[in-house]
């Protein structure tokens, strides 16, 4: 297919997101996150189904008007809870539910869902059907290769084929095995094997469904590449630990300008967000801590990581000493007198 035949075909909505990450991806991270990126589709953390239906609903679940396109991401296996988890969701106005079938934390298997539920497609297809039922939003299924000793394809293609056939809108297929004992959470991001070949060989044989791939995806170039063969990419870690990377993303991936033409410039639109928390009681350090991988790679970074890492930590902190960092970058752009005057 050409590239001018690929143009004229509408966009996935799944075709560029970032991961759900718990304890990273809250509310905060994704605000910035959307200063880079009008196109990224957004993910929550994992919230559970239990958790929706016996905690403060608004932690939980609020956020910020400015992060749409936004997912939820939940977990559990009860069927019935998932549906009214999903109701409850819905009258949040997600754009979109994600069923959690790929962690493999000691939490979920004590829960005995997210990676666990590899092994039980039809529960998997029951919850995802009990989900459409209760909800108009779209509903999608993020999950493993298979767990422990199945055969990767064997288990890949009968999830699909199961959640597909139950209403599935999309899959998101972090392209590993995860290992439910031996491994921890960390090592089943990186020790197990990636087989990108199977989810593109999925892809072919489910044509019509939307399918975007996760894992070991770091660079523009390498999300191009995936996409010559699925319909989305989704990255995680990569996107966090350099988030001036998603300033790329919307000129590369969908054809149009990013929000802010510069990394610096999304840190000054953020501002009247970090006063606005303050106000309402924030700790400065909860929303900087997602600051930290701003400008990898460039002069300055490191200074600028410093000085938030001591000066937002500390009582009272405002948003001057964001100020104060990005000044840390701007200096380190400041030619040398030398350069000036050879200039």
């Amino acid at each position: 297919m050409t590239s001018e035949a690929k143009n004229a075909i509408p966009l996935s909505p799944w075709r560029f997101s970032v991961a759900p990450m718990m304890e990273w991806s809250d509310r905060h991270f994704r605000v910035l996150a959307r200063l880079h990126s009008r196109k990224a589709r957004l993910y929550t953390e994992m919230v559970t189904s239990a958790a929706i239906m016996h905690g403060d609903r608004e932690r939980l679940l609020g956020y910020d008007a400015s992060e749409h396109p936004l997912a939820v991401q939940l977990g559990g296996s009860d069927v019935q809870e998932l549906a009214r988890a999903a109701k409850i969701c819905a009258e949040f106005a997600y754009d979109e539910i994600n069923l959690n079938v790929g962690c493999p934390s000691d939490r979920v298997q004590n829960g005995a869902f997210g990676a666990c539920l590899m092994r039980d497609p039809q529960l998997v297809a029951d919850c995802v059907a009990a989900m459409k039922a209760a909800t108009p939003l779209p509903v999608t299924v993020k999950c493993r290769i298979g767990v422990d000793d199945q055969v990767p394809r064997a288990a890949l293609f009968a999830m699909a084929r199961a959640v597909v056939a139950a209403g599935a809108d999309a899959l998101v297929v972090h392209a590993r095995k995860a290992w439910l004992k031996g491994l921890s959470p960390k090592e089943n991001r990186e020790v197990p094997p990636l087989e990108y070949a199977l989810v593109h060989e999925l892809k072919q044989a489910m044509p019509e469904v939307p399918i975007a791939i996760n894992g070991g995806i770091d660079s523009i170039e390498a999300m191009r590449a995936q996409l010559d063969h699925v319909d989305g990419v989704m990255i995680g870690r990569a996107a966090y630990h350099n988030l001036s990377m998603l300033q790329d993303v919307d000129p590369l991936l969908f054809g149009v300008p990013a929000p802010h033409d510069s990394s610096r410039a999304a840190v000054e639109a953020f501002l009247p967000y970090i006063e606005r928390k303050l106000g309402q009681g924030v700790r400065l350090a909860d929303i900087t801590r997602h600051m930290l991988g701003l400008f990898a790679g460039r002069p300055g970074a490191r200074a600028f990581r410093r000085h938030l890492a001591t000066f937002a930590v500390q009582r009272g902190a405002g948003a001057r000493v964001v100020d104060d960092a990005l000044a840390l970058v701007d200096h380190a752009f400041v030619p040398k007198a030398e350069d000036r005057l050879s200039a």
